[in-house]
């Protein structure tokens, strides 16, 4: 069974073909800057080169087309015919209180996607053109929605209610979802399969870190808590998000900034986080060379994004009575050595030690706790695509 897996964002696809019988990835690539007259395709071929396909895509179905057509090219493709194409698999980033697992999508599943488009404006519109466009472009073939929200939907009530009078919970379902769940549920249970324990009985912690991020509570292998909310703003200092912070704040650089509500969206999501913290760049790369050349205010940016992780994590240890096992994830997280060890460096409490040498690692599985640490920390590259593709596997 051949499945394709699309992630459509609001201006760009992702996408892998997997072969299932042996997981193995066929092809691989992405779109960006869709609606901009620079738009392009980008193919990484299995020898590790990759092709630049450069083309006008106003919009998400001409990108679907033009992923499909480099499936079947003569040079470039993998596929004789669009017809190997068994079922396609999305991911879809809100699912609201409906969905706890991955559905096939129907008129009425759309439905009540759609309805979940205001609580991620920026997500759910763009996934829905992607299903909308493997529709028009491969009529009759499954699709599958696996939703960022789902794995988070076993936390109990005290964990993902607001303080907030309860009826706005009953008339907008105003709560705590969680985001990244596709990447939390894979990395948590393959740290089990990696370190050959049982996921009942383990209290774990999986940071995802990258330009977006989280940090889930994991207990018997199911999420209890998660540091994202009704939105994925809350929690971690991110890329360009300020994460947690005073809703008095809020309202009041509303009020002295003259902002509207969409204004202040626009600033807490794309203007924060390190980027506006450090004025010089979302990416941790940029803010390590700023900080060798005495940048200050980068220095801070990264010194807040390290406190915040410790303090989730910390928090998620006493959440659970204790702390087993400690992953990280996502492209901070699996790349970034001396991040990882500031972060490890302020749990010592726990009684987590780790290896200096071990924690230089890139990108690759690896426990970097020592034999004397009580809690087990390690890497593990996160694979949301191949959860998706598995997910699709099994409903189709």
């Amino acid at each position: 069974m051949k499945i394709l897996v699309l992630n459509c964002g609001s201006s760009s696809i992702k996408y892998k073909l997997f072969e299932m019988e042996n997981r193995t990835v066929l092809a691989q690539g992405g779109v960006e800057k869709i609606g901009l007259p620079d738009s392009f395709l980008q193919v990484k071929l299995p020898n590790g080169e990759k092709v630049r396909i450069e083309q006008s895509m106003p919009e998400h179905t001409v990108g679907i087309r033009l992923i499909l057509n480099t499936l079947t090219d003569e040079k470039i493709g993998c596929i004789k015919s669009l017809n190997e194409i068994n079922a396609v698999g999305h991911r879809v980033v809100h699912g609201g209180e409906k969905f706890n697992k991955s559905v096939l999508l129907t008129k009425e599943v759309l439905e009540m996607v759609e309805r979940c488009s205001d609580l991620a404006p920026l997500h759910n519109p763009a996934n829905l053109k992607g299903i909308a466009a493997i529709e028009q472009t491969l009529p009759g073939v499954p699709q599958v929605g696996v939703f960022d929200t789902a794995f988070h939907q076993t936390m109990p009530d005290e964990a993902y209610m607001y303080a907030i009078p309860y009826e706005l919970y009953e008339k907008y379902a105003i709560r705590r979802y969680g985001f990244h769940g596709t990447s939390h549920r894979y990395v948590s249970a393959r740290a089990c399969e990696f370190l050959g324990i049982k996921a009942e009985g383990t209290k774990m912690v999986t940071a995802h870190i990258g330009n977006g991020g989280s940090c889930s509570a994991v207990l018997d292998g199911k999420s209890i808590d998660t540091s994202m909310g009704l939105t994925p703003l809350e929690g971690l200092v991110m890329g360009t998000r300020a994460g947690d912070m005073d809703l008095g704040a809020a309202t009041y650089i509303m009020e002295k900034e003259n902002m509207t509500p969409q204004e202040f969206s626009n600033l807490v999501n794309k203007k924060s986080g390190l980027l506006g913290v450090s004025g010089v760049s979302s990416d941790c790369r940029d803010i390590e060379a700023a900080i060798n050349a005495g940048n200050k205010r980068a220095d801070l940016a990264r010194r807040m994004f390290i406190y915040r992780c410790k303090k989730y994590i910390g928090a998620y240890a006493a959440a659970m009575n204790g702390l087993d096992v400690l992953v990280f994830t996502g492209g901070i997280g699996e790349n970034d050595g001396y991040i990882r060890g500031e972060i490890l460096k302020g749990l010592s409490y726990l009684g987590i030690r780790f290896d200096e040498e071990k924690n230089r690692t890139r990108g690759e599985e690896m426990l970097i706790s020592t034999e004397d640490s009580k809690v087990k920390v390690c890497i593990i590259p996160t694979d949301e695509e191949l959860m998706i593709a598995l997910d699709t596997e099994a409903l189709v």
